[in-house]
């Protein structure tokens, strides 16, 4: 395809991004898209054993920025052992999170603040951004009860978040829109309540929109 491109999906806990991320990479590689399907925090070995510190235990486990700390650690691995090499090739990167993700949790809704997520931000990610970020946008008491619904995810321990109250994750929804609003040339809103059919055809549009030689 020429060029490698780089897309991310954000959003709060239950919005669907690993259904929507699996049905995008799917569609790209019929198209024989070279697309690497990755998250955060992880990616790598080392940002996965990164991760099982941040989704695990009691709630409180640590500080804003020790998390935020913790986030651009594993996020700096992921970069330069998966993400940069994969677009050097000209692959495409797809993923679950990346720095929208740390600005809304840690940033926004746990009160860190813009000065110190951008100063991480800056060091980390540099000129690595995503040229399209899907926003998966629902009210909060529903994507609450469908992250508990996931047995997955509960089995793993993976739930430190969830246990997080509404009051946090209202203000997480919030952090996500602002991001939307200060960029809407690369971020994409996308209401998350519709039919998960409806939620693939939308983000196809807009990928086929911003990179027509995907149709091509």
């Amino acid at each position: 395809m020429g060029q490698g491109r780089f897309i991310s999906f954000e959003g709060g806990e239950g919005a669907g991004k690993t259904t929507q991320i699996r049905r995008l990479v799917a569609a790209l590689e019929e198209r024989g898209i070279e697309t690497i399907a990755t998250r955060e925090p992880g990616g790598t070995q080392g940002a996965e054993e990164i991760r099982a510190l941040l989704v695990r235990g009691s709630a409180d486990r640590w500080s804003p920025l020790t998390e935020a700390l913790l986030h651009n650690a594993a996020r700096s691995d992921h970069l330069d052992r998966v993400i940069r090499p994969a677009l050097d090739r000209a692959a495409w990167v797809v993923t679950d999170r990346f720095a929208d993700s740390t600005r809304a949790y840690q940033g926004h809704a746990l009160g860190l603040g813009d000065e110190a997520i951008g100063t991480l931000e800056g060091l980390t990610v540099s000129f690595t951004r995503p040229d399209i970020t899907f926003i998966l946008d629902l009210p909060v008491e529903e994507g609450l009860a469908r992250a508990r619904a996931r047995e997955a995810d509960a089995q793993a321990g993976e739930d430190r978040y969830e246990g997080l109250d509404v009051t946090f994750h209202e203000k997480l929804r919030q952090g996500f829109l602002a991001i939307a609003r200060a960029e809407p040339e690369r971020c994409m809103v996308v209401d998350a309540r519709d039919p998960a059919d409806a939620v693939s055809e939308i983000i196809w549009q807009e990928v086929a929109r911003r990179f027509p030689e995907v149709t091509g």
